[in-house]
């Protein structure tokens, strides 16, 4: 099992702030006998109705080493990873990445990091550590 990143509480209350239950604390994914992979949250929302809600996993990252660059190429490929792991396990779960707002401002936003995003359909939740909130979805 997978250590909890460090703002992984941060961005699971900045969710609950914004009505998203939390379904898994761990949402574990087993596919081909793989037994490893776990996406940091699972969490709902009802939109409208009791039938029509949204189900969503969340891959919680802090961005802190000293390497941004390598930490993205460990998050790309985890959330790749996962996200074929969803389509067979839990197909209506859209599954997001969590970075928090100081490095989506000083990393995501630049021209080549966003190609990357959008060219591999990496969905994003930019959370604020400090408030506890989200303060961006990116599809």
């Amino acid at each position: 099992m997978s250590a909890k990143d460090r703002f992984h509480d941060v961005a699971k209350k900045a969710l609950q702030k914004d009505n998203w239950q939390i379904t898994h604390d761990l949402l574990t994914l087993q596919v081909d006998g793989l037994t490893d992979m776990y996406v940091d949250l699972g969490a709902e929302k009802i939109i409208a109705a009791q039938k029509d809600s949204k189900k969503i996993a969340v891959e919680i990252k802090s961005f802190l080493s000293a390497s941004t660059i390598f930490e993205f190429h460990t998050a790309i490929g985890q959330y790749i990873n996962y996200r074929y792991a969803l389509q067979e396990r839990e197909p209506e779960r859209v599954l997001y990445l969590a970075v928090p707002l100081n490095t989506y401002n000083n990393f995501f936003s630049r021209s080549f990091i966003q190609s990357v995003i959008q060219r591999s359909q990496v969905y994003l939740i930019v959370y604020d550590p400090k408030k506890e909130e989200i303060v961006q979805w990116q599809t």
